[in-house]
């Protein structure tokens, strides 16, 4: 069974006991969530396809840990001009695990 779920802005494929990251969820790990805006839900040959979510579709998970993601570096550069800008950003991360989905 596998479903494609809507997490703050980002659509994700997930399956039972699997890990994934996204963006800053509040709460404290060991905390338990329910997501309930499924668009799809797939169990072997059946595929119930929202539009635009599955009515009674929930996906359960529980908040494993928060972190930070890659250091992305950004440089801007004009040649001739003695320009040049560094900088970058770590994205703010919450590492979930799917327990169950239910439709």
């Amino acid at each position: 069974m596998y479903a494609i779920v809507h997490i703050s802005g980002v659509q994700t494929k997930v399956t039972p006991d699997t890990l994934f990251d996204v963006p800053r969820l509040a709460g404290e790990p060991g905390e338990k969530l329910k997501f309930d805006q499924v668009l799809l839900v797939g169990n072997g040959d059946k595929i119930s396809v929202g539009q635009p979510m599955v009515k009674g579709a929930t996906v359960s998970a529980e908040i494993v840990e928060h972190l930070r993601g890659e250091k992305v570096r950004i440089f801007k550069f004009k040649r001739r001009r003695a320009y040049r800008r560094r900088r970058g950003h770590r994205d703010e991360l919450t590492r979930i695990r799917v327990t169950a989905i239910s439709a």
